[in-house]
């Protein structure tokens, strides 16, 4: 009776201590929110990629972003910019760490930790100006 009890802490146990200890510390990472969280949509010329901001907590504070890849853009017949994006993003902030997915799948678990301690900061992003107007 004794081996039995000890036999099934020991298998409830194993993929604890099997697992390496930076996914011990490291949150697991929330799925891309709904839009009534976005509160800034952001293309950057430069990486051509369009940068979605999050209020995860509901304030004007920005603490959830995602990155997608522009596939291709162009203006539509009014001449406002019009944005064909990947389904998934290639990288997200969160929690003051930055992931990377090279598979573009979403978040499911194999996204891996680019950097951490990073705050973002949006205001490196130029703003994007069409005849003047903001895009």
């Amino acid at each position: 009776m004794k081996e039995t009890g000890l036999a099934l802490l020991l298998t409830a146990l194993t993929p604890l201590l099997l697992s390496s200890p930076e996914s011990w510390a490291q949150p697991k990472l929330p799925v891309e929110p709904d839009e009534e969280t976005r509160l800034e949509e952001i293309y950057d010329h430069e990486s051509q990629m369009m940068m979605f901001l999050y209020s995860l907590a509901g304030t004007s504070e920005v603490d959830y972003v995602v990155g997608r890849n522009v596939q291709n853009h162009q203006r539509s017949a009014y001449g406002n910019p019009v944005y064909y994006l990947e389904q998934y993003p290639l990288f997200y902030w969160w929690n003051h760490t930055m992931w990377n997915d090279p598979e573009q799948d979403g978040v499911n678990g194999n996204e891996l930790v680019y950097m951490e301690n990073i705050d973002f900061d949006p205001s490196r992003y130029k703003p994007c100006v069409f005849n003047g107007q903001p895009c």
